[in-house]
């Protein structure tokens, strides 16, 4: 399944979304990312006009649950227990939309932690517990995802997000997209993680910022990694439907 992320959705409210859907839909899209971030967050308001909408066109669903505004490895209780509270909110939520997936951020580093090593990683991993635990609780597979490269962020690399969710149940979500500003490892992070896939997400870049382009104006290998994904629901992750219709072609052109 080939889905659009609402990354590719540029409007401030919802009033355009059921055109936006369409226009998915006419491309070829299976389903649509509901990316619940300001200004159209995924909410009990909201979650009817997100499935409603969805099921009107036939489309699937998956979600990616907030990320910018929260924590859920912050050493500070109150900004923690509401991060997390959001978290399951979202995995509700999905559930409720019979979402394919939800993809979570894992938490980042702030200047207490990166002097507290031991202890963030005690936080972090017990606060990833609890969203595993939520996942099973609403029947919704539950991804994590790697981060690009920037100095605050977690999980950049395979070998650090399986420090994160190692023993955990949780699954992955793929970013191909930052995995390439982190200095690629494509076939290691596969090996590592093969399994606990749920979840891909494609853009492109140079490899210097996660700058999520249409398919094929980055350096990503998509024609070496590509093929080693099938099976699992992969959401393009670009910046407005025209990249979305270009990363359609260069997919076609790579008889993928």
């Amino acid at each position: 399944m080939l889905g659009l992320s609402m990354t590719a959705y540029g409007e401030g409210s919802l009033k355009g979304f059921e055109r936006w859907v369409e226009r998915a839909k006419r491309l070829g899209f299976d389903f649509i990312e509901v990316v619940s971030e300001w200004p159209h967050y995924l909410t009990g308001e909201t979650v009817n006009s997100f499935r409603e909408v969805a099921d009107s066109y036939g489309m699937k669903i998956t979600v990616h649950a907030p990320f910018s505004d929260i924590n859920i490895a912050s050493f500070n209780d109150r900004i923690r227990r509401a991060s997390l509270e959001i978290i399951r909110e979202t995995v509700r939520l999905a559930a409720e939309l019979d979402a394919v997936s939800v993809t979570v951020h894992p938490g980042h580093c702030s200047p207490v932690s990166i002097r507290n090593r031991e202890r963030y990683l005690d936080i972090h991993r017990r606060s990833l517990r609890r969203v595993a635990e939520w996942g099973v609780e609403y029947g919704v597979a539950v991804g994590v995802e790697n981060m690009p490269r920037f100095p605050i962020l977690d999980a950049q690399t395979a070998g650090r997000l399986l420090e994160l969710v190692d023993g955990l149940e949780v699954g992955v979500t793929f970013d191909l997209g930052h995995l390439n500003t982190a200095g690629g490892g494509f076939d290691g992070f596969l090996r590592m993680f093969r399994d606990r896939i749920v979840h891909v997400h494609l853009h492109d870049n140079s490899g210097a910022a996660d700058e999520h382009l249409a398919l094929g104006e980055g350096t990503v290998p998509w024609g070496e990694v590509l093929p080693k994904l099938s099976g699992v629901a992969m959401a393009l992750e670009v910046r407005s439907v025209e990249s979305a219709r270009k990363s359609l072609e260069f997919l076609k052109n790579l008889h993928w």
